[in-house]
């Protein structure tokens, strides 16, 4: 999730390119921070600065060398959040082509890169860079040079955008047409701002809302071509298309966050497309496939047994793998708290394999699990989502959550991620040990990539959860029940209550209620409940239901997460929370969104109006 700006402004300010460019990228920084870079584009020039981290090492190196040097009206810029290749200057964007005349800036993922790099190192051209954006810079300046685009930018850009696969957005420039930025978009955000004798580009309106207010939104796979004084839009074959203007009426601060109050609520609706880009990538040609593998088949056919470790929503995470990897590859699995992993002295040899879930790929508790793992001979898988981090440098193999910069505290979309990803470990799994068929992995992938979809409908449940947390008001506490993967879920929502509206909540597994929590039932007390599929588990789901009953009898108020259509839950349901129909396994990708927006509802009711940082609680924890 990089942050990508463009802008094409009046030659006669020559200084003007640079100094809005930098500015777009200060307010886009939030969506990338690995790395920063711009190019300025103008008659038969290129000039181009980027550096690793903050971008105030873009801005110290530009002061530094003379702004002078960046003389020109049009420019292009970026924030990086890595995918392909550590974060360093030479991965840094922009890219530039092989003979210094077309540069580009990219946000997503390019799923075919990888026999794009063939055929253009098969051409001679040696790429600098480990990503697969490079490869794109390239691409046009081939096809501008030579061929049926030969002398044409904006059909060779075309010509480019349409050989493509992935998730991406892209912004095209070129010295022999300095006024114009070329840039295409499928699957990922991109905005034009409209102003007066100059034109903007940006993943959102925070890169130009200081200098317009008038917009244009994009439809998917559409292209737009931007000179000062005008936008052309169209599709990738050059067929003129719409976009969709309209007209900015949030502040600066509204508009960093989406036009949302806060980003995590910006962050619970970029879910679709956090799960979306994890998947991405990762079935090629029938195959599961890893970001990075060193692990191969029959290595992974070695492993007896797997450990997960994970802290927090991380760990919750870990506890839905179990239930994937152990139905899948047959394989059993140990949950620990990464804090405790080391200390308790596990039993580890070279046929272990230890998963280390962490977001921030820095927590220091899993580090020291991934370190004292390895020093047993063990194993180790990481799923993290921070290109270049500690964790995955010291891993034997790594599977990338491409969730981008999650801002607000309280995990959201890294969650649904992780969840995501870890069921891409254990298919890969099930395929190295032959414990599933490739067409019934092809099945489950299939199924995981409608999930993104119906997360989009569960999205609309919103003004439902904010209408029941209106009618609970503040509470002192609630508790949250679930059964088989619905555990899992429900410890997960009672921790983001926690976090974010600091009451007393608790996640219990239903079977447990007559064992002790049912104590706690008394009149009035909201009661979370999440009830698994009907279909294929008849079995769990009649006895939530006896369960519902037995709470309900007690006073409880429930408040039910059932798959639509399911009648049975109905009579006992206080409040019902309906969510599209999934597999039993891939339900909590669903079943979570809800009770995220519940703990943020309820945390307004309780009066904690800055949701994205709660108190006490820091986003990545680097100390034991």
């Amino acid at each position: 999730m990089c942050g990508i700006v463009g802008y094409v402004g009046d030659p006669a300010i020559q200084s003007g390119a640079l100094d809005i460019g930098l500015d777009a990228l200060a307010r886009m920084e939030y969506r990338g921070y690995d790395s920063a870079g711009i190019a300025v584009v103008r008659p038969g020039e290129l000039e181009v600065e980027k550096k690793a981290g903050k971008l105030a090492n873009l801005l110290e190196t530009i002061e530094t060398d003379g702004r002078d040097r960046f003389a020109g009206a049009t420019c292009i810029g970026h924030t990086r959040w890595a995918t392909h290749g550590r974060p360093n200057d030479t991965n840094a964007h922009p890219h530039v082509s092989f003979d210094g005349k077309a540069a580009i800036v990219h946000n997503g993922i390019i799923e075919n890169f990888a026999e794009l790099r063939a055929e253009i190192e098969a051409a001679g051209i040696e790429l600098a860079s480990e990503t697969d954006s490079e490869v794109a810079a390239h691409l046009v300046a081939l096809a501008y040079n030579a061929g049926p685009t030969a002398g044409d930018f904006e059909a060779s850009a075309l010509s480019v955008l349409r050989r493509l696969e992935g998730a991406f957005t892209l912004l095209f420039t070129h010295v022999d047409e300095p006024g114009t930025i070329v840039a295409g978009r499928r699957s990922t955000p991109l905005i034009v701002g409209v102003g007066d004798n100059e034109m903007f580009l940006g993943s959102d309106v925070a890169g130009f809302i200081a200098h317009t207010r008038q917009a244009v939104e994009l439809g998917q796979d559409n292209v737009v071509v931007i000179t000062k004084d005008a936008y052309r839009v169209m599709d990738f074959d050059g067929t003129p298309a719409e976009g969709r203007p309209f007209t900015i009426d949030w502040d600066l601060e509204a508009a960093e966050k989406g036009g949302f109050d806060s980003f995590m609520m910006k962050e619970i609706y970029e879910q679709p497309a956090a799960v979306r880009d994890t998947l991405a990538g990762h079935f090629v040609d029938g195959r599961v496939i890893l970001d990075e593998q060193r692990l191969s088949d029959d290595d992974l056919r070695q492993v007896e047994k797997v450990f997960v470790v994970a802290c927090g929503s991380a760990y919750h995470s870990g506890l839905l793998a179990k239930y994937a990897i152990e139905h899948w590859v047959r394989l059993p699995v140990e949950i620990e708290v990464a804090s405790e992993f080391r200390y308790r002295d596990p039993v580890l040899d070279r046929q272990t394999l230890v998963v280390a879930v962490s977001q921030s790929g820095e927590t220091a508790d899993t580090l020291e699990a991934v370190r004292h793992a390895k020093s047993q001979g063990a194993r180790v898988l990481a799923v993290c989502n921070t290109n270049g981090s500690q964790i995955p440098r010291e891993s034997d193999a790594v599977l990338y959550t491409h969730a981008g910069p999650e801002i607000g505290v309280a995990s959201t979309k890294a969650f649904l991620a992780q969840v995501a990803a870890n069921y891409i470990v254990g298919l890969a799994l099930a395929q190295a040990r032959g414990t599933k068929y490739p067409d019934e992995i092809e099945s489950i992938v299939d199924q995981l990539e409608e999930i993104p979809a119906k997360i989009e409908k569960v999205l609309e449940l919103k003004d439902q959860v904010h209408e029941l947390a209106e009618e609970l008001g503040p509470i002192p506490t609630m508790l949250f029940l679930g059964r088989h993967v619905g555990y899992p879920v429900a410890l997960e929502g009672a921790l983001k209550l926690k976090e974010l509206a600091y009451i007393h909540a608790e996640g219990f597994p239903a079977g447990e209620l007559k064992h002790g929590p049912i104590a706690l039932i008394e009149e009035g007390l909201p009661v979370v409940v999440v009830v698994p599929s009907p279909q294929g588990r008849e079995i769990l789901h009649s006895k939530i239901v006896t369960n519902i009953q037995e709470i309900r009898a007690r006073g409880a108020r429930t408040i039910v997460i059932a798959e639509e259509g399911d009648e049975a839950v109905k009579p006992y349901a206080n409040a019902l929370l309906e969510i599209p129909a999934s597999g039993t396994l891939l339900q909590p990708l669903l079943s979570t969104v809800p009770l995220q927006f519940l703990s943020a509802e309820i945390a307004r009711q309780c009066g904690n109006t800055d949701i994205d940082k709660p108190r006490n609680l820091a986003k990545s924890v680097t100390v034991e």
